[in-house]
C-alpha cells in the first residue's frame, strides 16, 4: 500500500504582483492637497498671495460658467493640436529619412545637435516679427519644439534595428519600403510614441507659454490678464486648469501608446508586473 502523498505546497504569488490596491498615488494627492490648503492659512505668505486649495477649486467652478473660459480652453487646445501634429508628421518623416541613409544622418548629427538645445521660448522675438501675434505664432513655436523631440527619439529607433534582421530582409529581395515596413517600422514604433508623448507635453507647454508672452487668446492669456489685474484666485485656478489638461493629456498618450503597442514585448511585461 502506497503511503499517501503530501499535498502540493501552494504557489507563490508571483513577485512583483500583489493583490493590495494601490494607495501611493492617492496618498500623495492627499497630502498635496492638505497643503495646498494649510498652508495659505498658515500666515507663512502673505495674506492674499496664494490663496487656498479650496477658494481656487471653487473659482474654477465659477469661472467654468462663463463661455469665456471654455473658448480659451478651445483656442488652447487648437494651437496645441495643430501644431503637435505638424511636428510629429515633421519628426517622423525626416527621422526615416536622415536614418536610413547613413551619410545624411552623418552630415546633419552636427546641425540637430546645434539647434536641439535652443529653448523655443528664445525664438519668441523672431516670431513675432515674422509671424505677428496671431495663433500661427504659437503653432510655429509648437512645431519647433515638438520636432526635436520626436526626431530624436526616431533616429535612435532606427538605430536600434536588429542589422541581422535587417540584412536578411535585404537577402531575400526586400525593397526599402518592404524592409522599413516589415523591420525598421515595428522597431521605431515604440521610440516614435515616447518621441510622441514627450512632444505632447513639450507642446502644451510651449502653448501656454506663447500665449502668457505673445498675448494670443487662450488659457495663457487668462492667466496674464489675471495676474496683472491682481485676481490671484483667477490666476490660480487657470493654472490648475493648466495643470489638469496636462495630466488628462499625459494619460491619453500613454493609453494610446498602451492600446497600440499591445503587441511589443515592454508593454506586456509592463502590464504583468501589476
Amino acid at each position: 500500500m502506497k503511503a499517501p502523498q503530501a499535498a502540493p505546497p501552494d504557489r507563490a504569488a508571483p513577485r512583483g504582483r500583489s493583490n493590495r490596491p494601490r494607495v501611493a498615488p492617492f496618498i500623495g494627492i492627499a497630502v498635496a492637497v492638505l497643503i495646498a490648503e494649510i498652508v495659505p492659512r498658515s500666515g507663512l505668505v502673505a495674506d492674499g498671495a496664494l490663496p487656498p486649495l479650496s477658494a481656487v477649486l471653487a473659482e474654477l467652478a465659477h469661472q467654468a460658467g462663463h463661455t469665456t473660459l471654455w473658448e480659451a480652453l478651445g483656442r488652447t487646445v487648437r494651437t496645441w493640436a495643430i501644431g503637435l501634429t505638424a511636428a510629429v508628421a515633421a519628426g517622423v518623416a525626416a527621422g526615416f529619412v536622415i536614418g536610413l541613409v547613413p551619410l545624411l544622418r552623418a552630415i546633419t548629427s552636427s546641425t540637430v545637435e546645434f539647434l536641439r538645445p535652443i529653448p523655443s521660448v528664445a525664438l519668441i522675438p523672431a516670431v513675432i516679427l515674422v509671424f505677428g501675434t496671431d495663433f500661427q505664432s504659437g503653432v510655429v513655436l509648437i512645431v519647433y519644439a515638438g520636432f526635436w523631440q520626436v526626431l530624436v527619439q526616431v533616429l535612435y529607433g532606427i538605430q536600434d534595428v536588429d542589422p541581422v534582421a535587417y540584412d536578411t530582409a535585404r537577402s531575400y529581395r526586400f525593397g526599402l519600403w518592404a524592409r522599413v515596413r516589415h523591420v525598421v517600422w515595428p522597431t521605431t514604433l515604440p521610440f516614435v510614441f515616447t518621441g510622441i508623448r514627450l512632444a505632447a507635453s513639450v507642446s502644451l507647454v510651449l502653448a501656454i507659454t506663447g500665449e502668457l508672452v505673445i498675448g494670443t487668446p487662450g488659457i495663457g492669456q487668462l492667466i496674464s490678464v489675471a495676474q496683472s489685474s491682481g485676481a490671484t484666485t483667477p490666476m490660480f485656478a487657470f493654472v490648475l486648469l493648466t495643470g489638469v489638461l496636462g495630466t488628462l493629456v499625459n494619460i491619453a498618450f500613454r493609453f494610446a501608446e498602451r492600446a497600440a503597442l499591445g503587441w511589443h514585448p515592454s508593454v506586456r511585461r509592463s502590464e504583468g508586473a501589476r
